[in-house]
């Protein structure tokens, strides 16, 4: 490994140890692909994040941010963020970028543009519609998945299908950001943000930060629930996506956010704490999720098991309750049909047992630690 390459996996490992071990369980030269992917996504958040760069200079930043792949002597000295070391040396960064090969520099240069171009667009804008709110989770999320899915395909670890296929790899970004957006109310309400789409929850009330009064408590929990049901629909995709895989190391890296945030939304519905405080699921819990989500028989049980927990909680009062006993049945319906494929390329590997433990010991800025979503690029697969 070249030094400047090391450098790069010492900067992963100090942006999100989590994310970390679970790229270094990917197999070949998908592993540095996924790296660098990551390094210059968390560069590109760490200018969005950064309230110290004047407006007008943080959009035309991040509108041309992909062309910094190509500058060799390209950096950004004047970050504030705790993350300021990837643009401080982003040189080593962008070497790396243009040692990959080819494919995987056209995904990762695409993907970083986009996304650099929708971050700016909501830069002073809110989340008005559940159209937006799709929007802005493709943005933050949704071409992270399309983006990761199309490397695994240039890597030949998968079929080109899973890069070809961008609903079905948007929708697993826009599952895993719904469910943080939903998890993260109240540490974005004290920290002035608000990602709840303002078409949900003025159904129910004039303000948001309402929900978090005692006295609202029954319409906080009609816009909580009327959330999950929306991020709900993604399942059914997020099954057939996790379906096709083939690669042992891609499916373990895909499968066990999903698992994580269906067990966070079943933690959350119809959930007063959401509204008190934070909402996390065990830590045993979630260690057993990380070791049993390793094919698509587990996966299912899982995903069967939560689907079965939410159905358990809908009330006879809730106004979704139509909505949500209908994407439960389908879901349900969904894995009762679901016929298994050929196996894997591999069996779980001791260095991946090693980074799922390393995953529950270490991190928990998904399970339990809502700090708001300026950690998109981290939450949609690094926990």
């Amino acid at each position: 490994m070249s030094e400047s390459l090391r450098t790069c996996y010492g900067y992963l490992n100090q942006t999100s140890r989590s994310f970390a071990a679970v790229i270094q369980a990917l197999d070949g030269e998908l592993r540095h692909a996924v790296c660098i992917f990551y390094l210059v996504l968390r560069a590109l958040d760490t200018v969005e994040d950064d309230m110290s760069i004047p407006l007008d200079k943080k959009v035309l930043m991040l509108h041309n941010f992909n062309s910094y792949l190509f500058q060799p002597d390209w950096r950004f000295s004047e970050s504030q963020e705790k993350d300021r070391q990837v643009l401080e040396d982003f040189p080593t960064i962008s070497l790396e970028f243009q040692n990959l090969g080819k494919d995987y520099q056209d995904v990762i240069s695409d993907i970083c543009h986009r996304m650099g171009v929708g971050m700016a667009e909501f830069l002073e804008k809110k989340v008005v519609s559940m159209q937006e709110w799709d929007k802005y989770c493709h943005y933050v999320a949704g071409l992270v998945g399309i983006g990761l899915s199309r490397l695994f395909s240039a890597s030949q670890l998968e079929d080109p299908e899973v890069g070809r296929d961008t609903e079905l790899a948007n929708s697993m970004g826009l599952f895993l950001q719904k469910t943080n957006i939903i998890r993260d109310y109240l540490e974005d309400q004290k920290e002035g943000r608000e990602f709840w789409p303002r078409e949900a929850w003025s159904q129910f009330t004039a303000r948001l930060c309402d929900f978090a009064q005692p006295q609202q408590l029954d319409s906080a929990l009609c816009c909580l629930n009327l959330l999950v049901t929306d991020a709900l629909r993604h399942v059914p995709d997020v099954l057939t996506y996790l379906s096709r895989l083939r690669n042992q190391s891609v499916f373990n890296f895909c499968a066990i956010p999903q698992v994580m945030a269906i067990a966070t939304l079943s933690a959350c519905y119809n959930n007063p704490l959401v509204f008190q405080g934070v909402v996390k699921i065990r830590k045993g819990q979630a260690v057993t999720l990380m070791m049993e989500a390793t094919n698509m028989v587990a996966v299912c049980a899982i995903i069967s098991q939560y689907n079965q927990e939410i159905v358990q909680k809908v009330s006879p009062t809730d106004p979704s309750r139509e909505k949500t006993l209908k994407i439960l049945a389908l879901i349900h319906k969904q894995i009762l049909s679901w016929e298994p494929l050929p196996p894997r390329t591999a069996r779980l590997s001791p260095v991946y047992l090693s980074a799922a433990l390393l995953l529950a010991a270490l991190s928990w800025r998904y399970l339990s630690t809502a700090t708001g979503q300026s950690a998109n690029v981290n939450d949609v697969q690094g926990h």
